[in-house]
């Protein structure tokens, strides 16, 4: 693998460290390792091992030299091959992005702290992994950033072993009991606190000794000054001794007897701490961030609160006390090491993260409305997981088809867009355009094909987004075919696209669903509660439509008349469906029907709907939902067509009659009929059209398959 990693600088800190470590760890391994910074002491250490660093001022937020250093990023990426680009800070990581995406390289960032700015921080979560080193800072990241919890991968920070001899005992070193700190010379790192510690410490113990190891920022050098003030005015003088950059850190903390963690703002890690357990040092660590997941309080080290000098002082005394207890936590400290924090399990995981993410490919297929559109999106979804087994798919999803895909076992997950309630607006566009964006899509395949699905499949910046030419908005696609097959079925309406998308040929068109054992258990009682017998015949209709589709419903009269010629001429229990708006009609309906039907309508959700006509030895239906999931889970159906086209709307299934009116005005796609509001094309199928229809596909039924009372 050739991997590039992108940092600020190369100076001092874990950050830095960390990259050198595993830029080595890459290169021993036989992969080729880049790294781009701004330059640094750690660079001569890249030189030694062979590793190649290209020298740019990554580290400036002035936005045009950010624009420039796009360019020279691309060409590093495409001279060096690079395979992943690796962003481990937020400046660093809005040039490798968009690198990234105009190479179509797999990004992938670490986010190292506890961001504050939402807007400029917001790109550490657009790595297609995002690799933080605790779970504060995955807590950080999904709560803050909303990254999702799939995209996080947990991998501590480790040291080199080998590099730090484990002596727990320290008497040799003299009689004074000496406590270090090594870190950055910042406000956050709690050096104010920690010297107060020791003032209250100076007046319990009559000699010993505080190193502190570390640089300032060039845009701190002034809080130095104002430590060593401190230092004179707390009569330190003598004790503490600021030793600067260290090179040999398992050396400085070698000599200490206690080590010292002061930070008071959250930490992504604690690299130190780490290497002092590693020492067999004891350890006195503030409170915050993932320095939580490191030290265990009371088992390998103290943990007190942050800013709180007097605790700091107690726990300091505590070891100087209890050599016995201090002996058995720098024990536990280092066994958690070896187990958790060595710098091959760290390497060796990040390795893994690597090839997973060239390994994967992520699809966002989009399928916003409609029920029965969503069930036809089926085999679609199937094809693409045969083509791409390994493959995030994920379906953006309505929030009325939402439980369409709940169980799909073709997806790993869905998104939803409530495009008629609260993501209605441009703002709730823009959000889950800005969510499609953090889940680092490869490419997406548009079945819906309006304004809405162009315009996020565009703001989620999908490298690749698949659908048909046609509408205003079609230019937002960067790979479009003609939308010109004619007449064709659905399910091949949309093979057709995703054909030139997978590059293969597909034939499968039948239709699936899911429904769940509570589903199925609902449907029993139902049935059972309205004396429907085990072997007894049930025949469902739905053929009053959608409410927006009038000129797709039957009429009123004859769906009563249907209900008695069911009942008598099969002794055959009659089954109603419907949703909440046609509750008044079916009432109505009821009323009028002497053989009293069952009422299902406006009691069940889309599955236990798909669970209820599953159990119906036939159903009656108009270009519909309910035609659909008939479809869906093989029960046998009459479809009544009227201002749609059979051909084009037809789902694929097992067994069915469809019946149409041969007309000139139709199929007319209107939704009411503009002809003296007629509805011919509709009236003109009669109920003994629709008995006789029933009657042959309940004739195809195989003769164990049939039900109690049912005459043919």
């Amino acid at each position: 693998m050739n991997i590039l990693q992108l940092v600020p600088e190369l100076n001092v800190g874990g950050v830095e460290r960390g990259t050198v470590d595993l830029a080595k760890y890459l290169s021993d391994n036989g992969h080729k390792a880049v790294v781009i910074s701004g330059g640094g002491r750690l660079v001569r250490e890249l030189d030694m091992i062979g590793v190649c660093h290209y020298q740019l001022p990554v580290y400036s937020k002035n936005p045009i030299i950010m624009a420039s250093l796009i360019k020279e990023v691309i060409r590093v990426i495409r001279r060096e091959n690079i395979q992943i680009v690796h962003a481990r800070s937020r400046v660093p990581a809005w040039i490798g992005f968009f690198a990234a995406r105009m190479t179509h390289t797999p990004f992938i960032t670490t986010a190292h702290g506890a961001y504050k700015s939402p807007y400029f921080s917001r790109v550490m979560g657009w790595g297609r992994t995002v690799i933080v080193a605790s779970r504060a800072m995955a807590d950080h990241m999904h709560n803050n950033f909303d990254v999702p919890l799939d995209k996080i991968s947990l991998i501590p920070r480790g040291v080199q072993l080998d590099d730090f001899i484990f002596s727990p005992s320290k008497e040799q070193k003299g009689k004074a009991f000496t406590i270090g700190m090594a870190s950055r010379i910042t406000p956050l790192k709690g050096h104010s606190q920690f010297l107060k510690a020791v003032s209250i410490v100076a007046r319990k113990i009559p000699t010993f000794k505080v190193l502190i190891a570390g640089d300032a920022p060039a845009n701190k050098r002034h809080y130095i000054e104002e430590l060593r003030l401190l230092v004179r005015r707390y009569g330190l003088t003598g004790i503490v001794e600021f030793l600067g950059h260290q090179e040999n850190i398992p050396a400085f903390i070698s000599q200490l007897d206690l080590f010292v963690s002061s930070t008071t703002t959250p930490e992504a890690f604690g690299r130190t701490i780490v290497e002092a357990m590693a020492c067999g040092v004891p350890v006195v660590a503030t409170k915050v961030g993932g320095v939580v997941d490191i030290v265990e309080d009371g088992v390998n080290g103290i943990l007190v609160p942050p800013a709180d000098p007097t605790s700091m002082a107690d726990a300091i005394m505590r070891f100087h006390n209890d050599k016995e207890a201090a002996g058995s936590m720098v024990r536990s400290a280092r066994k958690k090491v070896e187990e958790e924090y060595t710098l091959d399990k760290m390497a060796q995981r990040t390795e893994e993260v690597y090839r997973q993410t060239l390994k994967s490919f992520r699809i966002l297929v989009i399928k916003l409305g409609a029920v029965g559109d969503a069930i036809l999106s089926i085999p679609t979804l199937r094809a693409i997981r045969v083509r791409y087994p390994g493959a995030h798919i994920k379906v953006l999803a309505g929030l009325d088809v939402r439980q369409i895909f709940v169980n799909c076992p073709y997806i790993n997950d869905t998104v939803i867009y409530d495009y008629k309630g609260r993501d209605k607006s441009p703002v709730g566009t823009w959000r889950i355009g800005s969510l499609l964006r953090s889940m680092n899509f490869d490419a997406s395949v548009d079945l819906q094909n309006n304004r809405k699905s162009h315009t996020l499949a565009f703001l989620g910046n999908i490298p690749q987004r698949w659908g048909y030419d046609k509408g205003k908005t079609a230019f937002l696609l960067n790979r479009r075919i003609k939308d010109d097959a004619g007449s064709v079925d659905p399910v091949e309406h949309q093979f057709r696209l995703v054909r030139q998308f997978l590059k293969l040929p597909i034939e499968d068109k039948s239709l699936q669903l899911w429904p769940r054992e509570e589903d199925r258990e609902w449907v029993q009682k139902f049935l059972r509660d309205n004396w429907v017998t085990e072997g007894q015949l049930l025949i469902g209709i739905n053929p009053m439509g959608s409410s927006k589709w009038i000129s797709k419903r039957w009429p009123e009269g004859r769906i009563a008349d249907l209900c008695d010629g069911l009942a008598k001429r099969f002794h055959a229990r009659v089954l109603i469906t419907g949703s909440h708006a046609d509750e008044e009609l079916s009432r109505r309906t009821i009323i009028s029907v002497k053989a009293k039907p069952i009422s299902a309508v406006g009691k069940t959700s889309i599955m236990q709907l798909a669970a209820l006509i599953k159990r119906c030895d036939l159903f009656v239906a108009s270009d519909s939902a309910p035609m659909h999931i008939a479809a869906a889970v093989g029960t046998p159906f009459v479809a009544l067509f009227g201002s749609t086209d059979s051909r084009r709307h037809l789902p694929p299934n097992n067994g069915s009659v469809v019946l149409e009116k041969d007309m000139k005005c139709r199929p007319c796609y209107k939704r009411r009929c503009t002809i003296l509001n007629r509805y011919a094309c509709m009236k003109k199928i009669t109920v003994d059209e629709v008995l006789d229809a029933a009657g042959a596909l309940l004739k195809r039924r195989k003769p164990e398959a049939r039900r109690v009372g049912e005459v043919l």
